[in-house]
């Protein structure tokens, strides 16, 4: 350091330095040269220096670490950007493949609800069409069997068709078919208890009695039916009726000869004949006539036929009393076969039934019903 020149005002900061070394040294201190305090300054600033220096290497030790650290954490970093969109694509690629198999499966699930849809649809025509062909045999079955009714007269053919329809709704086993199967067994019930005519007797006495038409004796033709009873009786009951000159050890022919002079003498005998006449007309019919009064007769009685099939009971009762009024009027009414065809004409009339024959209508509806779905 230079001294101040003479020349320079003592004003410098070192002036109240060198007063108070003066003062100092004026005092008896111990004076200390310039050059060592120099010198004590230089190393101080060399000691800040290096104090200075020494922090500043570790500060760039320690930020080298730092940068190295942030290095290797970019790089982990990187590496771990790199990995994680390594993993994001893989598993975008997982999402899209698991996409795509979704879209399929959900396909293929559409695809099988369809199939079961249209399987449970078929399933359930094809019940249904069995169920309604059931229903339509039935009904075809029942309404047939109602003219067979009709036709005949008797309830059997409604019976069976009854019976028989139960029989095939048990099998078939439809919950659907119940109001069905109680209706029947309903019918089958008021059927059991319903009064009918039994029309194939009645039909077979007409019938009987058209046969029997042409052997009935008419009342003109007495003696004729007197004598022929007379032929048919045989010897036993000639000589219990009227004694007889006949012995017993004569031949068979000479017998028969013996029965023939017998009608032969009653017939002579009946040529005059005083009796009761009570239906004059009856007596008056010419032989010819005989023939068309048979038939006229068996007209009423085929009329009185017809009228029983067509279920005309009135009818065939008025034809039945005509048929009984003639007969008692021009046939002998001491006749057995007159008595039995009267007998057997009562009886047809009596027999004859004007009871309307049950329908079905419960069963109809219930299978009507059944055919529309309800």
């Amino acid at each position: 350091m230079s001294s101040p020149s003479p020349e320079a005002p003592t004003s410098s900061p070192a002036a109240p330095g060198l007063a108070a070394a003066d003062t100092a040294v004026q005092a008896g201190a111990p004076v200390v040269p310039q050059e060592a305090r120099g010198h004590a300054l230089q190393w101080i600033v060399a000691a800040v220096a290096v104090g200075a220096l020494v922090s500043t290497g570790m500060l760039w030790q320690k930020l080298s670490g730092i940068q190295e650290q942030l290095a290797r954490q970019s790089a982990d970093s990187g590496a771990l950007a790199i990995e994680a969109r390594t993993m994001a694509r893989q598993a975008e690629d997982l999402v899209r493949e698991t996409a795509a198999r979704l879209s399929v499966a959900e396909a293929r699930v559409s695809e099988v609800a369809l199939q079961r849809t249209q399987l449970e649809d078929l399933m359930q025509s094809l019940s249904r069409s069995r169920d309604e062909n059931l229903v339509v045999d039935i009904e075809s079955a029942i309404r047939l069997a109602q003219q067979q009714t009709q036709l005949t007269g008797s309830l059997e053919p409604m019976v069976a068709a009854l019976k028989s329809a139960n029989q095939r709704i048990e099998r078939a086993a439809q919950p659907r078919l119940g109001p069905v199967q109680r209706a029947i067994s309903h019918d089958l019930d008021r059927l059991s208890r319903a009064p009918v005519t039994d029309t194939a007797g009645l039909l077979a006495r007409l019938d009987d009695l058209v046969r029997q038409v042409d052997e009935l004796p008419v009342q003109n033709a007495v003696a004729q039916a007197e004598a022929t009873r007379r032929l048919a009786a045989g010897p036993g009951s000639a000589a219990a009726t009227a004694p007889s000159t006949t012995p017993d050890h004569l031949a068979w022919w000479q017998a028969v000869l013996q029965r023939g002079w017998e009608v032969v003498r009653d017939e002579a005998r009946g040529l005059v004949r005083v009796s009761r006449i009570d239906q004059p007309e009856a007596i008056l019919l010419a032989p010819e006539q005989a023939f068309f009064l048979r038939e006229n007769l068996k007209l009423k009685l085929l009329n009185a036929r017809l009228a029983v099939l067509a279920r005309q009971y009135d009818s065939a009762r008025a034809d039945l009393a005509a048929a009984t009024a003639a007969l008692n009027k021009y046939f002998d009414p001491a006749s057995r076969r007159t008595q039995a065809a009267a007998s057997t004409l009562q009886t047809a009339q009596a027999s004859m039934k004007a009871a309307e024959l049950p329908r079905l209508d419960e069963t109809l509806a219930a299978l009507a019903t059944a055919a529309a779905g309800r």
